[in-house]
């Protein structure tokens, strides 16, 4: 699948963090703790790699840097972890910055396509996660190691990469195809 994500490779702190919240769950049942390398906020899928031509990627990917172009880094604020059905998240706030960068992408691939090609609802919560469920397991001693932290990070996101997304050992993997800086000019 390709898809757009800002990716933490390079930022200590939401590394740091997911590390802090892994420890406390670490050796409860039920779940795949994410590793720092493949930390990742989903912003918005483009379309399986068989059903994309090289022909289109390439012009949604001149679209989405024309349109972010005017698009300055957000300084943002990931946590506290919150435990749901599908794992273990932090909240990323304020989101109105993101959802801009969100906007312009879905605009640039509508650009290329129609807009009923765009993929997922227009609304959209960002969070990273940091541990996905693997089995049917009750919440509760999730939410109990997880009590009482409450702990966050402030990082700045100055980039948003396409990636090449797949999910074979339990958890997202990819390699990235482009990145685009979000510094009001766009190079990469």
């Amino acid at each position: 699948m390709y898809t757009w994500h800002f990716t933490f490779d390079d930022q200590p702190a939401v590394r740091d963090l997911a590390a802090a919240y892994q420890a406390r769950l670490e050796g409860l049942p039920g779940l795949d703790l994410v590793p720092a390398r493949w930390l990742h906020l989903t912003i918005q899928d483009v379309g399986f790699t068989d059903e994309v031509g090289d022909e289109d990627l390439a012009a949604i990917v001149a679209a989405a840097r024309r349109r972010l172009a005017s698009l300055s880094p957000e300084q943002v604020r990931l946590g506290p972890a919150r435990v749901t059905s599908e794992g273990i998240l932090l909240d990323v706030e304020p989101a109105a910055g993101l959802m801009a960068i969100r906007t312009e992408l879905r605009a640039a691939i509508s650009e290329v396509w129609s807009a009923a090609k765009v993929l997922g609802p227009a609304e959209w919560t960002p969070h990273v996660g940091i541990a996905y469920s693997s089995t049917s397991a009750p919440g509760a001693p999730c939410v109990t190691a997880l009590a009482k932290s409450g702990t966050t990070a402030e990082t700045v996101i100055q980039s948003v990469q396409l990636i090449i997304l797949g999910r074979d050992q339990h958890m997202y993997e990819w390699e990235t195809y482009t990145s685009i800086q979000l510094t009001r000019g766009g190079a990469a």
